[in-house]
């Protein structure tokens, strides 16, 4: 018997089946799906974060979320992902214009203060933070370090191991933004030295290594043989960097299945392994991912799916 084919599974949602249904609201305009998904939702943040960003995301060409803040003016769930979406469509309008030009600052200062109106509605949630701090990059100059430092403060509070707000604030430090590289990885291996075993935050050196390639490709006009490919992940600190990430974050890791929100932080780990020929951490890595997976970052060096099936093919990788 032929045995199937591997097809890797790129489900935007990252198999969360309710947000995919509340996604499928925003398209016929109906707001209600969005707030029953939230309200129950609760304060699970890591849920909450990956599902406000990418219903911000199914927003933006609409006006459901503004819908629901008609109907319902002081939901502090619709004020959240109202503040999301107004970051979202911010980032839009600044990958129109391109790199280099500005947009209006209005725009900027007017998602900031939907951010701090969501932040001020539910206190608690870290989400509108993370909005917060996400935005702050598109300010030309970015924003003062002691106004960055209490909005991370904010956001430290309320999730201290936040791995999606630790990731923008990672952003805002490289150099494709306001900060180095130098200034990015000492900001993920502080992060990740601090997080406790089974914590995904030692993945932000990953992170920070492909955000590294992405300014090398940016300066290499994207000829990514320009940029030392192979060198940039198999050299002696990218695979130790790797090795103690799959240490302190997987095999600490209590749980054994993948939320809809890890899925991204794992297969940036799994990217790194294979990019660095680590066949023992890769291997259980893709094993464990199955047919799950995420286009980012394996479309920075090629086509995701490609590269996925010829990792897989290569070790021999069941499941």
């Amino acid at each position: 018997m032929a045995r199937n084919r591997f097809v890797p599974d790129f489900d935007p949602d990252c198999g969360d089946a309710s947000l995919s249904s509340a996604r499928h609201d925003i398209v016929i305009g109906r707001w209600q799906g969005l707030r029953e998904l939230l309200r129950t939702t609760g304060p699970d943040w890591l849920a909450r974060g990956h599902r406000v960003r990418l219903l911000a995301q199914a927003c933006t060409d609409s006006s459901t979320v503004e819908t629901w803040l008609a109907a319902e003016p002081h939901s502090a769930d619709a004020l959240v992902l109202r503040a999301a979406t107004e970051t979202a469509r911010a980032f839009n309008l600044a990958i129109a214009a391109g790199r280099g030009v500005g947009i209006d600052q209005q725009r900027i200062d007017a998602a900031v203060l939907a951010c701090l109106s969501a932040a001020e509605a539910y206190l608690d949630d870290p989400t509108p933070w993370i909005s917060l701090i996400s935005v702050a990059r598109l300010y030309p100059s970015g924003v003062r370090r002691q106004e960055l430092a209490r909005w991370w403060d904010e956001l430290h509070r309320r999730d201290p191991y936040s791995m999606e707000g630790h990731l923008q604030v990672l952003h805002y430090y490289s150099s494709r933004w306001h900060g180095s590289h130098g200034l990015m990885y000492d900001f993920a291996r502080d992060a990740a030295g601090v997080a406790p075993r089974g914590c995904p935050l030692p993945v932000l050196v990953q992170y920070a290594r492909v955000e590294e390639f992405r300014s090398a490709l940016d300066t290499a006009h994207g000829r990514s043989t320009a940029v030392g490919r192979g060198q940039h992940w198999t050299n002696d600190g990218a695979v130790s960097d790797l090795r103690r990430t799959w240490e302190r974050w997987i095999v600490g890791r209590p749980r054994r299945t993948i939320r809809p929100g890890e899925l991204r932080d794992i297969n940036y780990l799994a990217h790194a392994a294979c990019s660095a020929g680590a066949e023992d951490v890769a291997t259980p890595l893709l094993e464990f991912l199955g047919p799950r997976a995420t286009r980012t970052p394996w479309s920075y060096t090629g086509d995701p799916a490609q590269q996925i099936t010829r990792w897989r093919k290569e070790w021999g990788v069941r499941g």
